[in-house]
């Protein structure tokens, strides 16, 4: 369970850490020519305008994010890879620039699509990317590696352990405690079911021996009665 809580939490803890970035954020340029591009979109006289963009640039800066630190099986990329897709970003800014504005509903739909469209292309680009870099015939990929939780570039052609998915020790042990904790709780339920039925059977036997001591108790005490009866019947006659 802390493990599960830890994968649940990991965005969060991470996205308070100064200097976190997501695969295509690793570049500063880029996100300075984001921030450029979607300035350009919205014109001054637009009311709430700081507002807006500051939202619409946080949203787009922050989408590789959400996406390459959501599993750490899809934290590594191609670097040639990640240049693609920057450079179909822009190339999408850019279209929606040469467009005659209508209005910031209608801008704010676009971008919308755009960031689904990102977001579709990176998962689907990090997902490959780790099922050839984690194949078992380790696939020699082109270029340097990029590590999107670090941004560091990695030389090495194969992969194994967390970045590919593979269990390590504390995630093994963590598991097994909670599977112990399931067969304590089980193991009680148990036992408490036991005891509850022995004290039943318990119970039982004492009412039945009691009932049986009661019996004969009852049939001393009417055998002595009836000798009483007969004694006096007998002493009565012997009189007459």
């Amino acid at each position: 369970m802390g493990d599960l809580w830890l994968l649940l939490l990991l965005p969060l803890s991470l996205a308070d850490f100064h200097g976190v970035k997501g695969c295509l954020e690793c570049d500063p340029k880029f996100t300075e020519d984001i921030r450029s591009l979607l300035a350009k979109l919205i014109p001054s006289e637009v009311p709430g305008r700081v507002h807006l963009l500051e939202r619409q640039i946080k949203e787009m800066i922050r989408l590789s994010f959400k996406v390459s630190h959501r599993d750490k099986m899809l934290r590594v990329l191609a670097v040639h890879k990640v240049i693609k897709l920057r450079i179909w970003l822009k190339n999408e800014l850019y279209k929606l620039g040469n467009e005659t504005w209508k209005g910031a509903f209608i801008l704010q739909g676009k971008l919308l699509d755009v960031r689904q469209n990102l977001e579709s292309k990176l998962k689907e680009i990090l997902k490959n990317f780790s099922e050839v870099a984690c194949s078992e015939d380790c696939v020699v990929t082109e270029g340097p590696i990029l590590d999107c939780w670090t941004c560091l570039r990695i030389t090495s052609r194969c992969f194994r352990g967390e970045y590919c998915g593979e269990e390590d020790s504390k995630k093994v042990e963590s598991r097994e405690i909670a599977l112990f904790l399931i067969l304590l709780t089980e193991v009680v339920m148990l036992g408490s079911a036991l005891l509850l039925f022995h004290i039943c059977v318990s119970h039982r036997r004492k009412m039945k021996a009691i009932r049986k001591s009661l019996k004969k108790y009852l049939e001393k005490k009417l055998e002595e009665l009836m000798e009483r009866t007969d004694e006096k019947e007998k002493h009565d006659f012997e009189i007459r």
